[in-house]
């Protein structure tokens, strides 16, 4: 062991298994690294500075945060004779955890006349390749916090499983309604299309609806059956968006090329493919990559795929294709609404009025069957500050409409 004071008289690096001492002179800024922690001091002075990074110190220390953790090391900075200039210390902590955004951090210094630990003067923020950035305008012994649990917001679970309850018993009202009027309202194959696209749709986000239930306790799960869960969320996911994109390109198609019509049969054996053999693909060659690999393709704390870093992890592989085909279908529907304004650009108001009331019907139509909603999803993942207000916002509008994404296809019902 070596003491602080020790510590103090040193002029030189030190290394040890416990501690670490790295020394700049003559600089008024000192780049260095303790324990894998990343440290850069900005002074107005070119006085010696010192920065000790110290293992297993925090289990020492009370921990004035309640439900909380130190996931890194301490790190101590001082400088010689540094009385009156203002020093700022950036400090960059690597985290273990792969969504180590659902956590609450802080960042922290020990307060030596309170023998606590405190927020004052110093601010967190997150950095790809789960990197914690902790900056503080003062030195002395600092470190990071992290919550033991994930962050939940109120009711939130709760309004997830009442809007999937819906949506299942209105999908199912929706299937048990299409068989009654197949007939009476498939009489082109224009309408055919139409409803076959509505009618998959319906049925994987179904399947989804019921995956998503039935793992919505992890931890009673045995790992062969939250696999199964994953797998099967992870398809018919993708089928429903995969679907998406068949209806969109469908309708993208008729008003190009007015005057080329699909047989029925191509847009069959089409849709198929698309529908049902990409997502398979995808997940089964996400599935044997991470199989083979020293990676991870789920997690048996959430029954769904992980996400380990910017880019990394299997939940890209269900990420990239539904950010794609999300931007093929609004611009598929910018194409119908420019569609709809341009023979009417010269009539008057009554006729315009109407054109807003089609338009109107297209977004509200539209935006739910080709998955715009899912844009909230985006938001909230990139979400830097899961803690924010806006970020809880858009959690809480994510969960409300996609979990009652279902209403968007009664609205074809009514308008045959």
């Amino acid at each position: 062991r070596i003491s602080t004071k020790v510590l103090e008289q040193l002029q030189s690096d030190y290394n040890s298994t416990n501690i670490q001492l790295q020394v700049c002179r003559n600089n008024t800024s000192c780049a260095k690294m303790v324990f894998d922690v990343d440290i850069m001091l900005n002074t107005q002075s070119q006085n010696m500075a010192k920065v000790v990074g110290m293992k297993d110190l925090a289990k020492r220390l009370s921990n004035n945060f309640q439900d909380t953790m130190t996931p890194s090391i301490v790190v101590s900075a001082t400088v010689e004779n540094n009385t009156q200039n203002k020093t700022n210390i950036s400090m960059n902590f690597p985290l273990n955890v792969t969504d180590y955004q659902a956590y609450s951090m802080y960042c922290v210094f020990w307060k030596t006349d309170m023998g606590q630990w405190s927020e004052v003067g110093c601010t967190q923020k997150f950095a790809p390749g789960n990197i914690s950035i902790c900056e503080c305008d003062h030195l002395t012994s600092f470190s990071v916090l992290m919550s033991k649990y994930p962050i939940s917001l109120a009711f939130l679970d709760e309004l997830t499983y009442v809007g999937l309850g819906v949506s299942i018993c209105s999908l199912l009202l929706f299937l048990f309604i299409e068989w009654l009027v197949w007939n009476a309202v498939v009489k082109s194959n224009l309408s055919h299309f139409r409803h076959t696209a509505l009618v998959n749709i319906a049925i994987c986000l179904l399947l989804a609806d019921c995956s998503f239930l039935g793992s919505a306790y992890p931890k009673k799960l045995s790992g062969p059956w939250c696999l199964i869960f994953v797998i099967a969320k992870h398809f018919f996911f993708l089928a429903m968006f995969f679907w998406m994109l068949c209806l969109s390109m469908m309708l993208f198609h008729q008003l190009i090329f007015v005057f080329h019509h699909l047989r029925k049969k191509v847009f069959v054996v089409i849709s198929l493919i698309v529908g049902y053999l990409c997502p398979a693909i995808t997940v089964g060659a996400t599935y044997v990559y991470y199989n083979r690999t020293s990676g991870s393709y789920y997690s048996p704390d959430t029954c769904w795929l992980r996400y380990e870093g910017s880019l990394k992890g299997s939940i890209y592989a269900f990420l990239f294709p539904v950010g794609t085909i999300t931007i093929v279908n609004m611009f598929s529907m910018a194409v119908v609404i420019v569609t709809l304004l341009r023979p009417k650009v010269s009539e008057g108001n009554a006729d315009q009025k109407e054109t807003l009331k089609s338009i109107m019907k297209v977004i509200v139509f539209l935006t739910p069957v080709f998955g715009g909603t899912w844009v909230l999803g985006f938001f909230m993942f990139s979400s830097d500050n899961p803690n924010s207000l806006s970020s809880k916002l858009v959690t809480y509008a994510f969960t409300i409409v996609n979990s009652l994404q279902v209403s968007g296809f009664t609205l074809p019902l009514r308008c045959h």
